[in-house]
């Protein structure tokens, strides 16, 4: 079965050069020039990714990839300007997957697309850090008094409330919970969270401080997610498994 693609651009001439190359190897595409007709498209077809532009008539790709996020884990592309590093970080920042600056090659789209694809199927077990989607019956992770949710990525404390995690903290505490005590580097990290190293490798410090913060009860002496310095990042707690 061929993966559906759907490419949302108000650029007709970037959508016909998207559809016409997507299609010749071997993907379905559908197009939408706005946030409407993603919604529309969106309605009444099931799609594998979303090519997604950040300038848009209307709604613009920012508030279409929240939007989208809220209720749904496909994977998205986001089409950034040349040089605008605040809007590449923005997209990752709302769970985009990847980002390409226009104007770009459609080989290099169809090496992203690939690319992404393949990170959102399940990893053999071979020394990798694993995939933060859900796998076997592992439903959540207790650690410390804190529970992980998979399902409903859902962060409960030690005394019961609910703690609010964007997409990127989420991932990024279900990689470390993965492998407990188990120093992780900055590329291990990027991997695990599906975080473009094009970036720098300094967005997952930023990550992690966003996350001490929510679990540390002193983010500046923090006791669960340690720092290894000159190797990077581990876990420092015994990781139970609820199934």
């Amino acid at each position: 079965m061929k993966n559906r693609i759907l490419a949302v651009d108000d650029d007709p001439l970037i959508r016909s050069l998207v559809r016409d190359y997507l299609s010749e190897n071997g993907f379905e595409v559908l197009l939408a020039g706005n946030g409407e007709e993603m919604n529309r498209a969106l309605a009444q077809e099931a799609v594998d990714l979303v090519v997604l532009d950040v300038k848009l008539p209307g709604e613009d790709g920012f508030s279409l990839a929240r939007a989208l996020r809220s209720c749904s884990k496909v994977p998205i592309i986001m089409l950034t300007g040349q040089g605008e590093e605040i809007d590449r970080v923005a997209g990752l920042e709302l769970g985009a997957d990847d980002y390409l600056t226009k104007p770009f090659s459609p080989r290099e789209l169809l090496a992203r697309i690939r690319a992404v694809l393949r990170r959102r199927e399940p990893a053999a077990v071979d020394g990798r850090v694993p995939s933060t989607a859900p796998r076997g019956d592992v439903r959540a992770y207790p650690l410390s008094g804190w529970e992980l949710s998979l399902g409903s990525r859902r962060l409960v404390s030690p005394d019961g409330r609910a703690i609010d995690i964007t997409n990127g903290e989420f991932a990024l505490l279900a990689t470390f919970l993965r492998a407990p005590r188990v120093i992780l580097s900055r590329d291990q990290l990027l991997e695990g969270t599906r975080m473009h190293a094009d970036i720098y490798d300094r967005s997952i410090d930023v990550q992690i401080l966003r996350l001490r913060r929510k679990i540390e009860s002193d983010p500046n002496q923090p006791k669960l997610v340690v720092t290894r310095r000159g190797a990077g990042y581990l876990l420092d707690s015994e990781v139970e498994t609820v199934r």
